[in-house]
């Protein structure tokens, strides 16, 4: 038996020894594991959603005791953002979703990010933890998929535009091309009247090198990580869309936790999202420094130019997304999201 148990890997003798060890896989005795995917690389300083998925981590383990055990799957290595999205629909697991995951499943969630909809960072967190909205889109989504949104995670801070000639206000925009991250991007270019050409997040460095686009939209902890500044001369701090991703948990996984373990994920999701913004918003105004520091010329459109901004920008948008989801969503969005503006002040 001995020699038998030297040579298993994988195994671990724990009470009982090692009988007990090649009935029982160690990762069964040393807890429950489930794993978790995100985009992006897994460095803190690089990556917000690392940043929280790290914290969830160590919190969740901890107040466990060990008893649940989650196991990060950073840089997509569980596959595409629809891939993930049906394992996590599938099988118990936690998955951090875009835009481009929810897309397919839930298009009603576009109705959160609408153009110049939230006048700061509070009245986005507001929004996303307390409004109406995210109460009825919570119900709808576990109910359509078996998912539950546990958290909305700021990645990102205020997303800006850069692009190759200074941007001050949507006449601007006339006669560019740019990258837009999907459908509702284009509609709004568009309005401004530049073209919006869908490219992946991989190609967009190589796209505005060889002029395919002119410019993107980015917050600024992503045009750090793209290298953005070596290809754009230009950014302009319009504040144009909260950036945010969305924690997803199997309803199944879940409800089969015990009371306190559900209230331990909950808590330390929430926890976590809150030091995730501190963090953040701290980090932003660094940020465009850096990116000053690396050549490229900021801008802080004035309140007029703004105004100029939204009226163009919010309408197209919301024309685009009327074709796509019920118009109560949009309404209902909109509504909560002047109660939060309100709210901020």
């Amino acid at each position: 038996m001995n020699d038998v148990c030297t040579k298993m890997k994988g195994l671990r003798k724990i009470g009982l020894g090692c009988l007990l060890a090649l009935a029982i896989p160690s990762a069964s005795m040393a807890g429950t594991i489930i794993k978790m995917s995100y985009n992006g690389p897994p460095k803190i300083e690089e990556n917000a959603v690392h940043a929280f998925a790290s914290t969830f981590k160590e919190t969740v383990e901890k107040e466990t005791g060990g008893n649940l055990i989650i196991e990060l799957y950073p840089n997509s290595q569980l596959g595409s953002e629809e891939q993930r999205m049906e394992q996590v629909m599938t099988s118990p697991m936690i998955n951090v979703a875009s835009f481009g995951g929810m897309e397919t499943v839930f298009p009603e969630m576009f109705a959160t990010n609408v153009p110049f909809m939230f006048e700061s960072y509070k009245a986005a967190h507001i929004f996303f933890d307390t409004s109406s909205f995210m109460e009825k889109a919570r119900k709808e989504l576990r109910a359509r998929v078996g998912v539950d949104l546990l958290e909305v995670v700021e990645e990102g801070g205020f997303i800006a535009f850069t692009s190759k000639k200074p941007i001050k206000s949507p006449a601007d925009f006339k006669g560019m091309k740019f990258r837009a991250m999907d459908a509702s991007q284009v509609a709004m270019y568009e309005a401004f009247g530049a073209s919006g050409t869908p490219i992946p997040w991989t190609e967009v460095y190589l796209a505005l090198k060889m002029g395919v686009a002119d410019g993107q939209m980015n917050p600024p902890t992503y045009i750090i990580l793209g290298s953005l500044f070596e290809v754009q001369e230009y950014l302009t701090l319009a504040n144009v869309q909260y950036s945010d991703q969305f924690l997803l948990i199997n309803a199944k996984l879940i409800d089969s936790l015990s009371p306190k373990e559900q209230e331990i994920v909950r808590k330390a999701a929430h926890d976590a999202n809150v030091k995730t913004r501190e963090y953040v918003e701290s980090q932003v105004d660094d940020r465009v420094k850096f990116l000053i520091d690396k050549g490229m010329k900021a801008y802080t459109p004035n309140a007029e130019e703004m105004a100029a901004f939204k009226k163009l920008g919010s309408p197209s948008y919301i024309d685009w997304l009327s074709k796509q989801i019920d118009a109560s969503w949009i309404d209902l969005a909109l509504s909560d999201a002047e109660k939060a503006n309100k709210g901020a002040k």
